[in-house]
């Protein structure tokens, strides 16, 4: 895995950028998905940050998530719609957020002030590369698709379908686990979701997806030349970053356009430098908890 560490906006743009050209569309269209995160940390889904028996937790999860969720909801008789629909709400799930922006990338990285005495990363994954170890099946619908990514819809195509209730959890991921067998490994799909509300549009959203829900993606991206990079954010860097996202309107108020989103912008922006962050937590909404951890 290659790890980049940045001096200057001006580098971390160049390095953020590269290899976007594409010689046969003529078009700048980078290869790369982006993450940021405020603090080195692994990544690990919510689902592997709770502590027990990650694939039977993952079951009761998504079985309680549907139950009490479908007043609200329009059903869907599909297990990767709901597993979406979860981790964008905050259930834990083998779902691990990125986006297509690396600017966005960037406003996760600078958006936590408390973080901001710490180092902070951008992932950067080549989806060409870890599409290249899918399973046969799995890659010749995403060429059929003229795609690099994957739909819930184009995912249910695999899950043969009994009658109007749909299936179990068991049987939805069936086919997915013995894929995995067949192929003698895990593997890494990524995940476009429906455009559930506004957030999912403004982030340019998709999640990944291992095959195997306990295993460590950084482990699996290690196995693959030149399919990760780690670009790190030194602290010093980080207030500078985030001023120039404010300038290029990439806020919480754009990319979580309802009231919560406003309400945080306008607390974060309006906040001198130098002006000390509370010691407690007590400010702290629900809201901004839930879009903490991605």
């Amino acid at each position: 895995m290659e790890d980049i560490r940045v001096t200057s906006w001006l580098e971390l743009l160049e390095v953020l950028h590269q290899n976007s050209w594409n010689a046969e569309l003529r078009r700048f269209r980078s290869p790369y998905v982006f993450r940021g995160q405020g603090r080195a940390a692994r990544l690990t889904t919510s689902l592997q940050r709770l502590s027990g028996e990650t694939r039977d937790l993952e079951r009761y999860l998504v079985r309680a998530f549907r139950k009490y969720a479908q007043a609200n909801v329009q059903t869907e008789n599909v297990l990767w719609y709901w597993l979406a629909l979860g981790q964008h709400h905050g259930v834990p799930t083998r779902l691990l957020d990125w986006s297509y922006s690396p600017l966005v990338a960037l406003h996760f990285a600078t958006a936590e002030e408390r973080d901001y005495d710490k180092d902070g990363v951008i992932w950067m994954l080549d989806m060409a590369t870890t599409n290249a170890a899918l399973p046969g099946p799995l890659s010749h619908l995403l060429r059929h698709e003229g795609s690099s990514v994957f739909t819930t819809d184009m995912l249910a195509t695999f899950s043969p379908r009994e009658g109007s209730q749909g299936l179990s959890f068991d049987a939805d991921i069936q086919w997915l686990e013995r894929m995995e067998r067949e192929s003698g490994h895990p593997f890494l799909m990524f995940l476009e979701p429906p455009s559930l509300d506004q957030r999912i549009v403004q982030q340019s959203a998709l999640f990944s997806l291992l095959s195997n829900p306990v295993d460590d993606l950084e482990t699996w991206l290690g196995q693959y030349d030149g399919a990760a990079r780690r670009v790190h954010l030194p602290a010093e860097l980080k207030w500078e970053v985030r001023d120039r996202l404010d300038q290029a309107n990439v806020t919480e108020r754009t990319l979580f356009p309802d009231l919560g989103g406003l309400g945080q912008w306008l607390r974060r922006y309006y906040r001198r430098r130098g002006d000390e962050m509370p010691e407690q937590e007590e400010d702290r909404t629900p809201e901004d908890e839930r879009n903490r951890h991605r």
